[in-house]
């Protein structure tokens, strides 16, 4: 274990020791004192006694799959969850699993990747989208990165937010309401079940419904610039969502894919 009272503290639950050490050494070189654990039981109660800021957890381990560790932990933290997997393809499922994990890599993998996923997750506020809704409320002329200049044309039309104007935080489009301080999502009166990814990436399409939203940018306000290369991780989550918003993915109610590009919010008259 490694000891700094000022720093944030990382739990590093894999049964691999080598693995376990390379975790070790990447957390605390940016700045985490960091506690071991090498199966889930164990992980589970030092989550519980040493509410950690930042879990990495292995898929495989030998008592309790890290499904399962997620699944218990999650009640008890709000730390951000780092899945480890060794196989590239397990990630679609995980995500569709909703274990509640943040982000996902995948073995063999670099110190620089992991920690620039860390700080990229550490940029971002943990426990509300006010810091994603409220800059977008103004950013209708936001500059485009000059990655992308295809999407000039649609990045400038104008963004006029379908907001309450009475009730602070709360965002509106046809039957679909978002308390972002409460961090409720309801359609027709319904609360509807999102995870904490899924509820930022509505309020923030819901805050600006006439702007077409680049993969990149979403990725960048909503996961962090570390994640600027993993587009499949935006698409993976808009399919979860439209499933609980009850999409017919080919007359979509609510969220329209603007091909090559990324989302949109369709007119609150076809929603």
């Amino acid at each position: 274990m490694t000891s700094d009272p000022d720093a944030r503290l990382a739990l590093i639950i894999e049964d691999d020791a080598d693995v376990r050490q390379l975790l070790v050494m990447t957390l605390g070189m940016n700045g985490f004192t960091t506690i071991e654990a090498e199966n889930g039981r164990q992980g589970v109660a030092l989550v519980r006694e040493r509410q950690p800021d930042l879990v990495t957890l292995d898929l495989n381990l030998p008592d309790i799959d890290g499904v399962e560790v997620c699944r218990q932990i999650r009640p008890l933290t709000d730390a951000y969850v780092i899945m480890i997997t060794a196989r590239q393809d397990e990630i679609d499922r995980l995500i569709g699993l909703e274990i509640g994990a943040d982000d996902f890599v995948v073995k063999p993998f670099s110190p620089r990747e992991v920690g620039a996923r860390v700080n990229a997750m550490f940029r971002r506020p943990r426990n509300t989208v006010r810091s994603v809704v409220q800059p977008l409320m103004g950013a209708a002329a936001a500059p485009v990165a000059q990655s992308a200049p295809t999407v000039q044309a649609t990045e400038a039309v104008p963004v006029a937010p379908v907001a309450d104007e009475d009730i602070e935080g709360l965002l509106r489009h046809g039957p679909l309401s978002i308390d972002t301080e409460g961090r409720i999502a309801m359609l027709d009166g319904t609360e509807l079940p999102l995870t904490r990814i899924e509820f930022d990436l509505l309020a923030t399409l819901v805050s600006g419904p006439r702007r077409v939203w680049q993969r990149e940018t979403l990725l960048s306000r909503i996961w962090g610039d570390g994640w600027v290369n993993d587009q499949h991780l935006v698409e993976v989550h808009i399919r979860n969502l439209r499933k609980k918003l009850g999409e017919d993915t080919k007359a979509p109610r609510f969220i329209r894919t603007v091909r090559g590009v990324g989302y949109r919010m369709m007119p609150p008259a076809t929603a």
